[in-house]
């Protein structure tokens, strides 16, 4: 299902190809355990008129050892910057897709809707739809002229770690439940969660790849105590995941929850910040 400002299905952005204007499209491919790996992937083959968006150069900042996550936002102005350079206008539709769930194309999401732009949509089920659907790929680069897009309004709601530790609400861990629970952390030095927090695996907004319907989310989110205009805060290892929970919310018609983007990595840069492990 589709929705304008949430998902997208192959058919919609073929045709919107197809049109051959007003379309932004962007390859978020990226791999945890090899940084060239989305660079690589994207030079071998893409969806069309696809510009490639990388998670470290583009679109976060350099993490600050003590002080940020591993993958801090930028400032607003620097990715205004970075949306002007890819000649993005006012008035485009843009899509992001990756070959990970969604995982990173949905950061890139968030970071649209953070600048104002409201015609944004991740493909559902990315590139693998794209070629479960018989659909051309191509090694050809998109190039566009610098544009004067402004930002405007924020349409996400973001917050810091002294807000986290002030703040009442659902928080709500993106990351799977051996990892919450402190059992297993393959990419931070200390394992655990923020205390008081859910265990909401964005794994499970998915069925085989794609997103789960409306209907289904809503359960979801309502079995683990989450209403339609719940205040959460959303945050994973490093905040990238958090905005795939994020944008099935969104999608499932529930208030726009809160990013913590410093996130788990974050957190845990201060050693006087408590962990908690278990659930």
């Amino acid at each position: 299902m589709a929705a304008n400002g949430t998902l997208i299905e192959v058919p919609e952005l073929q045709a919107a190809i197809d049109t051959g204007s007003g379309l932004f499209l962007f390859d978020c491919r990226f791999s945890l355990a090899d940084a060239r790996y989305g660079a690589s992937a994207f030079a071998d083959s893409h969806i069309p008129r696809a510009q490639f968006a990388d998670l470290n150069q583009q679109l976060s900042a350099s993490p600050v050892p003590g002080e940020t996550g591993r993958h801090p936002l930028p400032d607003r102005e620097s990715f205004l910057h970075q949306v002007q350079s890819w000649g993005v206008t006012p008035d485009a539709q843009v899509v992001t897709y990756d070959d990970d769930n969604g995982a990173f194309a949905a950061r890139l999401w968030w970071m649209f809707r953070w600048l104002g732009h409201e015609n944004v949509s991740v493909l559902d089920g990315g590139i693998a739809a794209w070629k479960e659907a018989g659909l051309t790929l191509t090694q050809e680069t998109q190039q566009w002229d610098l544009s004067g897009y402004q930002t405007r309004t924020a349409l996400t709601r973001l917050i810091n770690t002294s807000e986290v530790l002030s703040q009442s609400g659902i928080l709500a861990d993106a990351r799977d439940l051996p990892r919450f629970r402190g059992e297993v952390e393959p990419i931070d030095p200390i394992a655990g969660h923020i205390p008081g927090a859910i265990c909401l695996p964005f794994a499970d907004n998915l069925d085989k790849g794609r997103f789960k319907s409306r209907g289904e989310l809503s359960q979801r989110f309502a079995q683990n105590g989450i209403e339609r205009d719940s205040h959460v805060i959303c945050y994973c290892g490093s905040g990238v995941t958090a905005a795939h929970n994020i944008l099935a919310l969104v999608h499932a018609g529930f208030s726009e929850p809160f990013l913590y983007a410093g996130s788990w990595s974050e957190w845990i840069a201060d050693p006087e910040r408590p962990v908690a492990t278990g659930e």
